[in-house]
């Protein structure tokens, strides 16, 4: 039978045993609360470091209460379009059959325009704007009226520059630009069911090129939220052709579909096509660019002929 062990003699109190074993004591608990503090104080540099990333990634083009992404720049989408019910803001203009808006909503298609398309057309508009550029972030060129951003105005650059745009652009590069803007009014002709030749090209339709610049004047702007239907009377449906990539060349910048508590967002690829019909049913704005640049065409169409624009000509 093994041997019992005896267990260790208890100390007499006051004895010197006893005040020896009290300071381990003490330490056995003190080695606890420094581990706790320790975590605690891990905890909250993690949680500042995290914090830290959220407002970084806000900062730089978070979600912004964006609840859906229609288009992720990612996707190559042959085409996607999503009806919505009409607003009453075409009731107080004259009315087209087989033109003016019954059916209402917005699309997006990767293959109206291609992306070797996107990057000669872009070239037109880093040609025009080498000429000026505005002091803010946002700057655009208008073939068609001319207007081109200077400083903090506009000028005319077929009279401000004179036979220098002979030098500038090409007799091609304006017939590239009347090739895109017939096929993307092709693409609206067909996602809304009506004739292509019931559409007629209006003003403003531009070259816009936003950097992260802050704002000098107005114009510059461009994040507020508007209707077209309301800012541009002529608008019946709006088109952008995006020709640059998000998050390669430029963040922030998206484009927003306005919706209590559901907006929808479109991240611009080159040869990206959105449209959609020009009323409140269709609020909107972009995002502020927050680095890079972004570039993009705004061509516009209505139903009325008298509000009509013709293609610009290289003479």
């Amino acid at each position: 039978m093994a041997p019992q062990r005896r267990g260790a003699p208890k100390a007499l109190e006051g004895s010197g045993a006893a005040e020896r074993r009290r300071p381990s004591s003490t330490k056995s608990v003190r080695a606890p609360r420094d581990v706790r503090k320790k975590w605690l104080r891990v905890a909250v540099l993690g949680a500042c470091t995290m914090l830290a990333a959220l407002l970084l990634w806000g900062s730089l083009g978070g979600d912004d209460g964006i609840t859906e992404v229609l288009a992720h720049r990612s996707e190559v989408l042959p085409g996607r379009f999503i009806e919505v019910p009409c607003s009453k803001d075409y009731d107080s203009h004259r009315r087209f059959e087989g033109c003016s808006p019954r059916k209402c909503g917005r699309g997006v298609s990767d293959a109206v325009i291609t992306r070797d398309e996107a990057r000669r057309i872009r070239s037109i508009a880093e040609k025009g704007l080498s000429l000026g550029g505005s002091d803010g972030g946002a700057s655009i060129l208008d073939l068609h009226s001319g207007a081109l951003s200077v400083g903090k105005h506009f000028v005319n650059l077929y009279r401000y520059f004179g036979d220098k745009i002979q030098t500038i652009f090409s007799e091609e590069d304006f017939q590239l630009y009347r090739d895109v803007r017939q096929k993307v009014q092709l693409a609206i002709a067909q996602a809304f069911g009506i004739s292509a030749s019931s559409l007629h090209l209006t003003k403003p339709t531009f070259f816009s090129r936003i950097n992260s610049t802050a704002a000098r004047t107005a114009h510059d702007e461009y994040w507020h939220a508007h209707v077209d239907k309301v800012t541009y009377g002529s608008f019946d449906y709006t088109s952008l052709l995006y020709l640059s990539d998000y998050l390669d060349d430029f963040g922030g910048g998206r484009f927003v579909f306005m919706e209590e508590g559901a907006n929808k967002t479109v991240e611009p690829r080159a040869g990206r096509v959105s449209f959609f019909t020009s009323g409140s049913e269709n609020l909107h704005r972009v995002e502020k660019v927050r680095w890079g640049t972004r570039y993009a065409i705004t061509i516009a169409f209505t139903c009325n002929p008298d509000h009509g624009i013709a293609d610009p000509t290289f003479t």
